[in-house]
């Protein structure tokens, strides 16, 4: 009786790696179609996320009131909450059960904008707090001395520190385009509706789909890559042009 081998697993991975590359560089239509779904779900909740986020952060960092540190403390501990629990919260919340049902989103982009949007909120007001904190000690006397209140302080100092505002947009598209968990459970994963890149690896992979799963995998590793290098030159950026406070208070 002959004795059967296992098949080589790198020959195998190789050829699957090739045929990913192959849809990449045909842009296949499905992979189209959902990367550009990501993008407008990531986008669209990167935009309102970092409105709410730098609103919050700015605010906590320029102004004192009774349980502030409350709120600082639930910003932190919020950032490390895990994305499924985000999702659960908003499949509750938009459920026909829940208050929010009568809009009838869930299983939509836009629920699932709502997802990565609450995803993004703490990590955009902590990394924004900070900011804006150490701005503030070195040109808060000066903003103080021409009578700014706590609103036109926040302005200023992002308008100040753009440089380092615009590298926390950067991070927080880069946590919403990468999160799976939560946009999984308010979208259903419905394919040519709320299939995203992650979702869709993760499917893929399980159904043993391993070139388009890898074709997304290389894309979105581009767009990672990609962001990762626009921080480093934005931050390059800031070392060389940054200027101090009062040089244009």
């Amino acid at each position: 009786m002959a004795l059967l081998l296992p098949r080589d697993p790198m020959p195998a991975f190789a050829e699957s790696l090739a045929t990913a590359a192959t849809l990449v560089a045909d842009a296949e239509p499905r992979l189209v179609q959902t990367v550009a779904l990501s993008l407008q779900v990531s986008g669209a909740a990167t935009l309102v996320g970092t409105g709410l986020g730098l609103a919050l952060g700015a605010l906590l960092a320029v102004t004192r009131f009774p349980g502030q540190p409350l709120l600082v403390g639930l910003v932190n501990t919020l950032l490390a909450m895990p994305s499924v629990v985000v999702g659960l919260l908003v499949y509750l919340l938009l459920s026909r059960a829940g208050p929010l049902g009568h809009w009838g989103i869930l299983f939509t982009p836009a629920a699932m904008v709502i997802a990565q949007s609450l995803l993004v909120v703490p990590l955009v007001a902590a990394l924004s707090r900070r900011l804006v904190l150490s701005a503030l000690a070195e040109g808060g006397d000066q903003l103080r001395s021409l009578g700014a209140g706590a609103a036109a302080s926040a302005l200023l100092l992002l308008v100040h520190e753009r440089y380092g505002v615009l590298t926390v947009v950067l991070t927080a598209f880069g946590r919403a385009i990468a999160e799976v968990g939560a946009v999984m459970i308010v979208g259903g994963n419905i394919d040519g509706i709320t299939r995203v890149m992650t979702t869709t690896i993760a499917l893929e992979t399980s159904k043993g789909d391993l070139p388009l799963a890898l074709a997304l995998g290389l894309v979105l590793l581009a767009v990672v890559g990609t962001l990762n290098a626009v921080i480093g030159l934005v931050q390059l950026r800031q070392q060389r042009h940054g200027a101090p406070l009062e040089a244009w208070a």
